[in-house]
C-alpha cells in the first residue's frame, strides 16, 4: 500500500521561497512517476513538476525558472523548492504517485486526478503580495 503524506505548506510574500515535502512510504521513488500539483481558489488542479524513475524533471511553464522537483531515495521524500513567488502561486499542493510504466516529459503535467493512482490531502500555500 502506497501512502503519500505532504507534511506542512506555508507563507511567503511575493519574491520569497518555500520547500514543501512529500513523505510517500512504500519504495515509490523508484516504482513511480512523481509529481506536484496545484489547485488555485476556483480553478482546476494542475500538474506543475514531474519526476520520473530516473530522476528526469520537468515543469510547467508558469512555474520553469522558479520551481525545482527533486528526491531522497533513503528519506522517501520528494521535495519541491519554490523560490521568485508571486500571488498567483497560492493555492493548495498536492503530491502524487503513478505506477505508469512510461513517465513522460508531459505525463504529471497533463495528468488529471484520476490519472494519478495516489494522492496526498494536500497542503495550503499561500503568498501575499
Amino acid at each position: 500500500q502506497v501512502k503519500v503524506v505532504e507534511p506542512g505548506g506555508g507563507s511567503a510574500q511575493t519574491g520569497g521561497s518555500l520547500t514543501l515535502s512529500c513523505v510517500a512510504s512504500g519504495s515509490v521513488y523508484s516504482k513511480y512517476c512523481m509529481g506536484w500539483f496545484r489547485q488555485a481558489p476556483g480553478a482546476e488542479r494542475e500538474g506543475v513538476a514531474r519526476l520520473d524513475r530516473d530522476g528526469r524533471a520537468t515543469y510547467a511553464d508558469s512555474v520553469k525558472g522558479r520551481f525545482t522537483v527533486s528526491k531522497d531515495k533513503a528519506k522517501e521524500t520528494l521535495y519541491l523548492q519554490m523560490v521568485g513567488l508571486k500571488p498567483e502561486d497560492t493555492g493548495m499542493y498536492y503530491c502524487a504517485a503513478d505506477a505508469a510504466l512510461v513517465c513522460g516529459p508531459q505525463y504529471v503535467l497533463q495528468a488529471t486526478v484520476a490519472g494519478m493512482d495516489y494522492w496526498g490531502k494536500g497542503t495550503l500555500v499561500t503568498i501575499s503580495s
